[in-house]
């Protein structure tokens, strides 16, 4: 099979018309594609698949194996329309099934994660990261849905912000802290002024006018982790969706401290969310022991054996 290209496109499309979002294999598997033409090969073999896993000296094994996993779907789908096509194996990059830790941040740690923008050169730059750090902290809400807001997803009479594209296609109206609406507010005043006429109709502009780029947004936060010294912490270092995190586990804790019934309140936080089940939130209470140790009986015998 001489191009790829025209495969991959269609195999994207597909995936995300059964509600994926494909943050990472959006851009990582035309890169892959693009790896087997300067190689010189007209198929994919699991030997070059291997070698543009495992590209980055400096990434993690877990890394390498979830590059591995992207092209394993992808060779799965291609091998239907070219039999020649090998399908890396599951055991050639074993993959850890245990869950990372998430980092829970300080309250003090994300003012200082937003005072770090500061550093950032262009002002309108620094006050969409700044905006967007908060937003996240203060709903909860995924990376991905926040970079697909649009302005008119912004509801500053009702006090909401309706999530359209949340994962598996899901929507949601999230409601806001007045705080979070008054910053989400400002944003507009600024964006106007810098792109009377944006190009994109996006809440969050990048400075070329356009929607936000995960992998950008990501880069950006490493960045302000470094200069907010947090990227030392241990076990691991904080990452922008273990803000999502620490929203799920301080509501928790809060409902625990004044008292309510966690079980009961567990699917309002899913909700909440955009989680497709209780069963996804429950996985929260692991970072909190002393809820998971007054819990976990009567939520298994509500929501049934959990993986």
């Amino acid at each position: 099979m001489s191009n790829l290209h025209p495969i991959l496109r269609d195999y994207l499309s597909l995936r995300r018309s059964l509600g994926f979002k494909l943050e990472r294999e959006g851009p990582l598997l035309p890169d892959f594609v693009a790896f087997l033409e300067a190689s010189g090969s007209p198929v994919i073999t699991s030997a070059l698949a291997l070698a543009w896993a495992m590209q980055s000296a400096a990434a993690t094994p877990h890394w390498w194996a979830a590059r591995l996993s992207m092209v394993r779907t992808f060779a799965r789908y291609v091998h239907t329309l070219d039999p020649k096509t090998e399908i890396p194996p599951h055991d050639a990059l074993p993959r850890t099934r245990s869950r990372p830790q998430p980092y829970i941040y300080a309250d003090a740690e994300v003012a200082e994660l937003m005072a770090a923008t500061q550093h950032i050169q262009d002002p309108f730059r620094a006050l969409t990261c700044r905006t967007l750090i908060g937003l996240l902290a203060s709903t909860g809400m995924r990376v991905g849905e926040a970079i697909d807001l649009d302005q008119t997803d912004l509801d500053p009479k009702e006090g909401v912000i309706t999530v359209r594209n949340g994962k598996f296609g899901k929507s949601r109206e999230v409601p806001l802290h007045p705080m979070t609406l008054d910053a989400l507010g400002d944003y507009p005043c600024q964006r106007n002024r810098r792109f009377p006429r944006p190009q994109s109709p996006a809440f969050f502009l990048s400075l070329a006018g356009r929607r936000l780029i995960y992998q950008n947004v990501h880069l950006t936060f490493l960045r302000l982790v470094h200069q907010a010294g947090l990227a030392h912490q241990k076990p691991r270092r904080p990452r922008i969706h273990d803000l999502r995190h620490t929203f799920a586990v301080r509501t928790l804790i809060d409902w625990h401290q004044a008292g309510r019934d966690v079980e009961r309140q567990l699917p309002l936080l899913s909700t909440y969310l955009g989680h497709t089940s209780p069963s996804c939130t429950y996985w929260y209470l692991s970072a909190v022991p002393e809820l998971l140790g007054a819990t976990v009986g009567r939520l298994e015998h509500s929501l049934g054996e959990l993986p």
